[in-house]
């Protein structure tokens, strides 16, 4: 590859704290010799043709997919087409999916692309753009889903099993008086009694959500409140634990359909 290729690509890296690399790069030609993780490799071709050699055959990762590259298998990576390809990538320990599997055999996806929507799904909360923060109990909530989904697509069932009330429902209680403090999975695990992973299944089965959406739904609610006494987006966000406006502003969107902005207008003109 020429020089003037090279000074095309780039490289970034996520440098918020959580148990998970993030990066999202570009490449105009060839990218990486042959090489392995000893962690999955997770991620989706925003552009472009991703090509790689995986398992004595040559895939080619397309927008829309997801490719899972089984931990410590060998490959490489380059451009499909002239164009280049532009990709985000996410790097879990197997011991991170262990935790929620407990003990069921790594799940392997074969030559290492998937088209399974619901692959595609549970992934994007991980795959967002290095520059986006992931807030730690959003992460843990992720990778419980994606651990579960990359499980069910590989091939595993699972059998339902009882759940424990009473520590969920401590946790859920926890989390309604105190969701603008910053509570993570081991804080509920603590309160609960029982183990992160446990939790986060027996809450699922009984509140119909994640803890994570759970706590992110208590602030949204909490907020919408403030801002109806007319205090500003900006301070309301903050009183009700999202470290920012903005922050608030995307799970406001993502929930309601409508921007805390425009939501603001309508209740002052109600009012007037």
């Amino acid at each position: 590859m020429s020089s003037a290729q090279e000074n095309k690509d780039w490289v970034k890296l996520a440098h918020t704290p959580g148990k998970i690399e993030r990066l999202e790069a570009y490449f105009s030609g060839h990218g990486y010799e042959p090489h392995r993780h000893d962690t999955y490799a997770i991620g989706r071709t925003l552009s472009g043709v991703q090509s790689f050699r995986y398992r004595d055959s040559k895939q080619h990762s397309l927008p829309g997919g997801t490719m899972v590259l089984h931990p410590d298998e060998i490959h490489d990576g380059e451009a499909g087409t002239t164009e280049g390809f532009q990709y985000r990538m996410v790097y879990i320990e197997p011991a991170l999916i262990q935790k929620i599997l407990g003990g069921k055999p790594l799940p392997f996806i074969p030559g290492g692309i998937s088209s399974d929507p619901r692959l595609f799904a549970a992934a994007g909360s991980l795959l967002k753009a290095p520059e986006d923060a992931i807030d730690m109990l959003e992460e843990e909530d992720a990778i419980y889903d994606l651990a579960r989904t990359l499980a069910v697509v590989g091939g595993q069932r699972f059998r339902r099993c009882l759940v424990d009330y009473q520590s969920a429902e401590r946790a859920r209680e926890y989390i309604q008086t105190e969701f603008s403090q910053n509570i993570t999975l081991d804080t509920l695990s603590a309160v609960s009694g029982k183990d992160r992973w446990s939790l986060s299944r027996d809450f699922r089965a009984l509140y119909g959500t994640s803890p994570y959406r759970y706590v992110t739904m208590r602030r949204l609610a909490y907020c919408r409140h403030l801002i109806q006494t007319g205090l500003s987006l900006a301070e309301s966000a903050v009183e009700a634990g999202f470290s920012d406006q903005s922050h608030m502003a995307r799970q406001f969107i993502k929930t309601f359909g409508i921007s805390p902005g425009r939501w603001q207008k309508f209740i002052q003109r109600h009012r007037a």
